[in-house]
């Protein structure tokens, strides 16, 4: 019988197990060499002491479920020229420090009846902590129409990581607008208050009006801004601005035109009624307009005043005087020509006196059908031609900028039947838009419309303009 000898099996266990141990050692020595790599924040795999999918814990990318995603706070177009317009969106980030290098976007230009009549997608920066405009320029309509609603839609963020500095980086020191309406620039200097220099930099400037509504926009682009240095950067037009930056801090040359057609002295009276209370209510307007605009006057009849009473002038008392002095025509019966008398405003607005940094404005008063001039086809009068002659000049100087006021006075715009409606109408065509159409059945009707006009002509207050800058410097690398 054979001895049990428990020391054999240790020692047998004891080479089972180094063997196992040899083998394992062995086995993940293979792994490590061959197959194994150690978790980054690249593998495409939750790992290590990331929140998500390679992001959050020891990576740079920070998860995008932990962030607020960005807000559309307004998206608009300005045009530009016929069918070109920029269009502009302002986007909030409200994450103190995530920010993203690529935020994608699509604006949609839709037209009156809700067709789609341009687009345009891009990628762009979201800086962390703010509000940062999206600018695309020169977008062309389908078929030149022009845009009743400007949309964008923003992508989610894919990619959000940490930003070191936000809008505080960079400071607006100085802005001014010069040439609204020739040749329009915004001449502005900026300045980064950091430490390190910063490329490729974008910059957006948008005008608002009262309200706080954006009425223009530009954009420029500076390739290396210095550490700690001031940069001075220019925005331009191609068309005036002057009638879309409303704030009396832009001043206005204003023609005056006052009928002294023959039923201006219907009423009878030395002298003549009701042009003689037409030309003190038009001087009132002269006192009711600010001390930096330029007034110039001329009355029509069957043809303009030539010379015209009064080329545009600062001086208010040479203005009344010029409208005090208007008579009726002596050379027989006194017609009514509106188109003549368009086009001989419009040359004044265009003259060496108008400043190319004021907004050009006709007040044009009327008391009814238009007469003149005669078709030239046969050399007879008719109401029909006379009137799409005058729509035509009107055109012109709208072309040229112009806002135009009209106002329909006589006591017969109290009562508006057929007739009277085909003048109306053809007046309210010639303003520049029905709100700037009025009708004054009396003369205190006229004063009062005077003091409207006078009111419209621009908006208290300064012109508030936003100078936003962006750059990709800023962000923390990815790792």
């Amino acid at each position: 019988m054979s001895k049990f000898r428990p020391w054999a099996i240790y020692r047998r266990l004891q080479y089972a197990f180094g063997f196992v141990a040899v083998c394992n050692i062995l086995a993940f020595g293979v792994y490590f060499l061959f197959f194994y790599s150690a978790a980054t924040c690249f593998d495409g795999l939750q790992n290590g002491q990331e929140i998500g999918l390679d992001c959050g814990g020891g990576c740079v990318r920070i998860c995008a479920f932990t962030v607020t995603p960005p807000e559309i706070v307004w998206s608009e177009s300005f045009k530009i020229i016929d069918g070109q317009y920029n269009a502009v969106a302002y986007i909030e980030n409200k994450n103190a420090v995530a920010a993203s290098p690529a935020l994608a976007y699509n604006f949609k230009l839709i037209d009156s009846s809700g067709a789609t009549i341009a687009e345009r997608s891009g990628t762009t920066i979201l800086p962390p902590n703010s509000v940062y405009p999206i600018f695309e320029g020169r977008i062309a309509t389908l078929d030149g129409r022009e845009p009743a609603q400007t949309i964008i839609e923003i992508e989610p963020i894919e990619l959000w990581q940490p930003a070191t500095i936000g809008r505080t980086q960079f400071r607006t020191l100085d802005v001014e607008l010069l040439s609204t309406d020739t040749r329009p620039r915004l001449n502005v200097s900026v300045e980064n208050t950091e430490l390190t220099e910063a490329r490729n930099v974008e910059v957006v400037a948008t005008i608002f009006n009262r309200a706080g509504q954006p009425v223009t926009a530009s954009q420029t682009f500076i390739d290396v801004f210095g550490a700690r240095s001031t940069q001075n950067v220019v925005f331009t037009w191609p068309n005036s601005i002057a009638k879309t930056v409303r704030s009396c801090e832009v001043p206005s040359d204003i023609m005056m035109v006052l009928d002294r057609s023959g039923s201006m002295a219907a009423d009878g009276g030395d002298p003549p009624e009701p042009l003689e209370s037409a030309k003190q209510a038009a001087k009132s307007f002269v006192r009711l307009v600010r001390n930096t605009d330029l007034i110039g006057f001329l009355s029509y009849a069957t043809k303009p005043s030539s010379p015209i009473e009064q080329t545009l002038t600062g001086e208010a008392a040479v203005i009344e005087n010029s409208i005090q002095e208007t008579a009726m025509g002596t050379d027989g019966v006194q017609y009514t020509d509106m188109g003549a008398a368009f086009d001989t405003a419009l040359s004044e607005l265009l003259s060496e006196r108008h400043r190319e940094d004021a907004r050009k404005v006709i007040v044009f008063l009327t008391d009814g059908d238009v007469t003149r001039p005669v078709n030239p086809a046969n050399g007879l009068a008719d109401r029909e031609y006379a009137a799409e002659y005058a729509r035509t000049q009107a055109e012109k100087a709208k072309d040229q900028d112009v806002t135009i006021y009209t106002i329909g006075f006589g006591d017969f715009f109290s009562d508006i039947n057929a007739a009277v409606e085909r003048d109306v109408d053809l007046i309210r065509d010639l303003a520049t838009d029905p709100t700037q159409f009025f009708t004054a059945p009396t003369i205190a009707d006229l004063e009062r419309v005077y003091q409207q006009i006078a009111g419209d002509l621009c908006e208290e207050g300064p012109t508030r303009i936003e100078v936003i800058t962006k750059t990709s410097t800023n962000f923390a690398p990815l790792r």
